[in-house]
């Protein structure tokens, strides 16, 4: 399999999501891109800035509530945010089936194409 997903400091938190999403969520290509992110800001980033309160967990609509009140119990600044989400795309060899998969989720202009 072959991805990205793009977006300054949203790329390594949405290839993670992505990977968990396959393998722990057992979601398809599509499935795994097109799902609710999350996005930690305020981290310690090449800017030269160092977090000193934990920082904010963005939240994508669709997160269900009951996700979102375990953040809150455990201490986390949690807001809904738009954007900021990252733009996913990826083509995957089945090698069962013997055909590639293609995915390009919502949020992005973009498309799966192939021959």
């Amino acid at each position: 399999m072959s991805f990205g997903v793009l977006g300054g400091s949203m790329q390594l938190q949405g290839h993670a999501q992505i990977v968990v999403n396959m393998i722990d969520f057992g979601m398809n290509l599509q499935e795994a891109g097109d799902a609710p992110r999350i996005r930690h800001d305020g981290s310690s980033q090449p800017t030269g800035t160092n977090m000193t309160d934990g920082g904010v967990v963005n939240l994508e609509s669709g997160i269900p509530y009951k996700s979102i009140r375990a953040l809150l119990d455990r201490g986390h600044q949690v807001q809904s945010s738009t954007g900021g989400y990252g733009g996913y795309q990826a083509i995957m060899w089945d090698k069962e089936k013997g055909v590639y998969f293609g995915a390009s989720e919502s949020r992005k202009d973009g498309q799966a194409a192939g021959y």
